[in-house]
């Protein structure tokens, strides 16, 4: 479905998922439904980010079945880690029997109360284990966040200057820097700002008024997933 933004489809689950797992139990290939329905229409898209529930049932099998890259958001909490653990041994089995071409993007902490030792500990068992795959930024706990989905909406834009959402925003960038995105949006930039600077044929170009400078403030740096 679309949606405000520029770009983003959403396609959400609803009530009929509940019974999903058990209806795939007695499919042929049952790991490779969902793949199958996504190369219909991948080439429609630059990204398909699969949201998956936080268990490890066949609508996750079927994510990392048809996924090339799985992201880990993994909140700074001691269970967390525990669940780290079975994640990585279901991937590692996906891994070997279902989908060779998948590998881990990385890990994104979340819910980080930097106040006590127990995330603090957490992240470096995570940076010490996934080393250059953990992501820089590590989204602080939030309130507003929490509140969000409640509203319908995205948490950047229900609270912009919650530093749960400059981090989240952080993230993004980071994420696209990662895996090459922000080269294809730069490339199309140019591509598109060059067609329109090339006049048809036979056609003069047309005149343009030098325009005043508009100053500009400064984008602030600043610093996910089961948030």
């Amino acid at each position: 479905m679309n949606t405000e933004y520029k770009n983003l489809f959403i396609l959400g689950a609803n009530s009929h998922l509940a019974a999903a797992e058990i209806e795939l139990i007695d499919k042929d290939e049952r790991e490779f439904v969902l793949g199958k329905l996504l190369n219909e229409i991948k080439n429609d898209f630059e990204l398909i980010i699969i949201d998956c529930p936080p268990s490890l049932g066949l609508l996750t099998i079927n994510a990392l079945s048809a996924s090339q890259k799985l992201i880990i958001p993994l909140q700074c909490e001691y269970y967390a880690l525990e669940g780290l653990g079975q994640l990585l041994s279901t991937f590692k089995l996906v891994e070997e029997k279902l989908n060779p071409n998948i590998e881990i993007g990385g890990v994104v902490l979340t819910m980080a109360d930097f106040r006590t030792n127990l995330t603090q500990q957490v992240i470096e068992e995570v940076k010490n284990y996934f080393g250059v795959k953990t992501f820089q930024t590590v989204v602080p706990r939030s309130v507003k966040i929490s509140e969000a989905p409640s509203f319908g909406k995205p948490a950047i834009v229900y609270e912009t200057q919650s530093r749960a959402s400059k981090a989240y925003l952080e993230v993004g960038r980071e994420f696209m820097e990662r895996f090459g995105l922000h080269k294809q949006i730069e490339k199309q930039t140019e591509e598109q700002n060059s067609e329109k600077q090339i006049p048809e044929a036979g056609q003069a170009p047309a005149e343009t008024t030098p325009a005043e400078p508009i100053a500009r403030e400064p984008v602030a740096e600043s610093e996910s997933v089961n948030q």
